[in-house]
């Protein structure tokens, strides 16, 4: 299985770290969040890696050459003339995955001990579009899954916003998208949007006519590497 690794992002909230450098490059315990999830995803056996750039993007190329993947093959999907967000991103990148049935998708600036293999398992077992890996947390903004665990809709407890639109949030379960999922390449001709677009578009815009599912990883360690207090917090837990 070949993996994507989302490291485009501007870091705005990683200031002041990302004026200088993408927050894909920022340190924890002397290894760079992209480092360690290429060095995670070695854990599970995935070796080749496609990385999505544009922040300082040079810098991410070059810290990739530097160190020869550490010890991954890395493809690098330049978006340096506009960042096209996640899903966006993904649909770009989508001619490197020709070939592969499902592909390992993830955040760069999430930090997680979660068991991969049994996530891909899952998803391999149930032949499901997608597999979104999640857990029971606070947070604003949530995925909304049936009884029977496959996604249903979306929810913003801070804005009050809910997808698609005159949904009862109250009929479902709400859970927290970690940011990390496994996907079919069928998804590929599915998606219709064009330009800058999140995975949270695609989901939304896929769910009612096909099969996306949970994995809840309720219990592993995660964290969202997005502040400069979240970097003290994550040296505190990886080493």
């Amino acid at each position: 299985m070949k993996a994507m690794i989302f490291a485009a992002g501007l870091g705005s909230r990683l200031k002041p770290w990302t004026d200088h450098h993408p927050k894909a490059l920022a340190m924890v315990q002397g290894k760079s969040l992209l480092q360690r999830n290429i060095q995670y995803l070695q854990q599970y056996g995935i070796t080749e890696v496609v990385v999505n750039v544009h922040h300082f993007a040079q810098q991410i190329i070059a810290a990739l050459a530097e160190n020869k993947g550490w010890g991954s093959s890395i493809i690098i999907s330049d978006e340096s003339e506009a960042v096209l967000e996640t899903g966006g991103g993904l649909k770009k990148a989508a001619a490197y995955f020709e070939g592969e049935e499902n592909i390992m998708v993830m955040n760069a600036d999430i930090l997680t001990n979660m068991a991969l293999d049994q996530l891909m398992a899952q998803h391999i077992s149930t032949g499901v579009m997608a597999t979104l890996a999640v857990s029971e947390r606070e947070t604003s903004r949530y995925f909304l899954f049936n009884k029977e665990g496959y996604l249903c809709g979306w929810q913003n407890r801070a804005t009050g916003a809910v997808r698609p639109e005159g949904i009862d949030a109250l009929q479902y379960q709400p859970m927290a998208f970690s940011g990390i999922q496994v996907i079919n390449t069928r998804i590929f001709p599915f998606i219709s949007r064009e330009g800058k677009f999140s995975m949270v578009d695609i989901y939304l815009d896929l769910c009612r006519q096909h099969s996306i599912q949970l994995f809840n990883h309720t219990g592993a360690t995660l964290i969202d590497v997005g502040k400069p207090e979240s970097l003290a917090k994550a040296a505190s837990l990886f080493i």
